[in-house]
């Protein structure tokens, strides 16, 4: 059967096979070409709101369209509203990669289309699930004991749900929260520096904001373990159920590294679950040098590390560790007669679905598992090292400058600094000139950056984390950061200029400096 040009009837049934094979491999050729060339697209999308949707349309096409179409309006209405992560220049947020051997691992994934409910809709997605998870776990140097679960994103939800359901006499799982005479306020304990995400699973889980308690940090952005007992105490004394602690290995914005250890002491203490969160920094410890971040995490209730952070797999690839899987599947562990798995509960594996709030459930194990066998532990180690030591490269040069300078420590692949050139010291003034320099530099297309306030005050943050990242880039963004601090400078020199022509005439201005 032919491609339509556009309009004619098209038989029922899938697209067929010679078409199917034809795109594919014109998709394919595509992927590469664009990776290949992706640093010389601008990174960040050249477009304003609305534009994308306006361009597409909001009316359904009523009759077939050609495939030729569909691609050459991708090219056209679509790439032009991308920001490009995965390019080299990309260091925003965290340097997020689609590596090669992921990316075709999403290809098989979305040709497959099996979800792993029971271990009978998909064997080898459930099978390969726990054997990539016990690779995972060895490779960081996490205990045994722990069983592993892979979910699209961060898994802080089905950590909060396994520590709700481990509440002494709680059954909350079966009887709720609201109306519970004979159950105090729940609250939980992070840090200040904690990802937002916490606070959102705590909105979700029915504890609410105002049951989130922001342990103060110390001066290396650390949760400060005394605060940790101090709030602790006064919450037990005001009548509040403490039930958790998030502690963060990496945090967003400093990846500074909470205590974990000293953190485990008071939750046995106290008897309060323990999560890290090791979203990003988790897989640094790969690498032997960096092994030490994970001091302590052998005695967290539960853990977890997202690969599609630094480990090169593309987005929706969490990895959830538990010391205690009975309480997750207690609280998630709800199914229906037509979910019935017929095995028994005797069967080798589990029906991962009952450790899950979703039942339709991609196959992430694959691309973590082609992942990890394409690079090899030590393959992915010397790539994460690389990246360590071009932040401390980047670092060094912040601090050889008079201009610039570093606003946390730098343990891992995240610098954290601030333009401070001579004769600015206000920091609202640093704030807007900062603010700009990153406008500026986003603009120029070649590369994207973030930011952060540390201190209140306004941070330019370098994420180095993306597998196609080198020394070159790292340079780059270096002379790009001295170039637009240069260029605001100036123009700051002429405004001040100006000014001071405008007061001779007794007209009023404004001046950053």
């Amino acid at each position: 059967m032919e491609e339509p040009s556009g309009g004619e009837y098209r038989q029922p049934g899938d697209m067929d096979a010679d078409s199917l094979r034809r795109y594919g491999h014109q998709v394919v050729d595509w992927m590469v070409d664009y990776l290949n060339g992706a640093q010389n697209n601008p990174i960040l999308a050249q477009v304003t709101p609305g534009e994308i949707s306006y361009s597409v349309g909001n009316r359904p096409p009523v009759q077939p369209e050609a495939m030729d179409t569909i691609l050459a309006d991708l090219e056209s209405l679509i790439m032009p509203g991308i920001t490009h992560w995965n390019s080299a220049g990309f260091m925003g947020y965290f340097g997020i990669s689609g590596s090669g051997p992921s990316i075709l691992a999403e290809m098989f994934d979305a040709t497959l289309n099996v979800t792993r409910m029971l271990w009978r809709t998909a064997p080898a997605a459930t099978e390969l699930e726990q054997v990539v998870l016990i690779w995972l776990r060895e490779m960081l140097g996490l205990p045994e004991t722990m069983f592993g679960m892979l979910y699209p994103n961060s898994a802080i939800v089905h950590a909060l749900v396994a520590a709700r359901e481990a509440i002494p006499r709680g059954f909350i799982a079966c009887s709720g929260l609201a109306g519970r005479a004979d159950l105090p306020p729940l609250c939980l304990y992070t840090s200040q520096e904690a990802h937002v995400s916490i606070d959102k699973a705590a909105v979700v889980l029915g504890i609410g904001l105002e049951g989130v308690r922001k342990i103060r940090t110390d001066a290396a952005f650390r949760m400060d373990t005394e605060d940790l007992k101090r709030i602790i105490q006064e919450d037990l004394r005001a009548g509040f159920l403490p039930f958790a602690v998030v502690a963060t290995v990496g945090t967003t914005s400093t990846t500074s590294i909470d205590p974990v250890a000293a953190i485990a002491d008071i939750c046995k203490q106290y008897g309060l679950w323990l999560h890290v969160d090791a979203a990003y920094a988790g897989a640094a410890a790969l690498v032997p040098e960096k092994r030490w971040i994970l001091a302590g995490c052998e005695r967290a209730d539960s853990f977890s590390v997202n690969p599609h952070k630094w480990l090169f797999t593309t987005f929706s690839c969490s990895a959830f560790f538990t010391r205690h899987p009975e309480m997750l599947k207690s609280a998630l562990g709800v199914t229906s007669d037509y979910l019935a798995n017929g095995e028994g509960d005797n069967q080798a594996m589990p029906d991962l679905m009952d450790y899950d709030f979703s039942l339709p459930h991609r196959f992430p194990a694959l691309k973590l598992w082609m992942v990890i066998r394409y690079f090899g532990q030590e393959g992915l180690a010397k790539r994460i090292a690389e990246h360590c030591r071009l932040a401390t490269l980047l670092a060094e040069w912040i601090a050889a400058s008079a201009d610039f300078e570093c606003m946390a420590p730098v343990p891992l692949s995240v610098v954290c600094l601030r333009a401070h050139p001579l004769g600015i010291d206000q920091d609202s003034k640093l704030d807007t000139l900062n603010e700009r320099i990153v406008q500026r530099v986003n603009a120029s297309g070649n590369f994207f950056l973030s930011h952060t306030r540390i201190h209140g005050k306004y941070t330019i943050r370098v994420a180095i984390s993306h597998i196609r990242t080198q020394e070159i880039q790292v340079r780059g963004i270096w002379a790009a950061l001295q170039g637009s601090l240069q260029v605001e400078l100036g123009m700051l020199r002429r405004q001040k200029m100006g000014h001071s022509a405008l007061h001779m005439l007794n007209l009023p201005t404004r001046s950053l400096l």
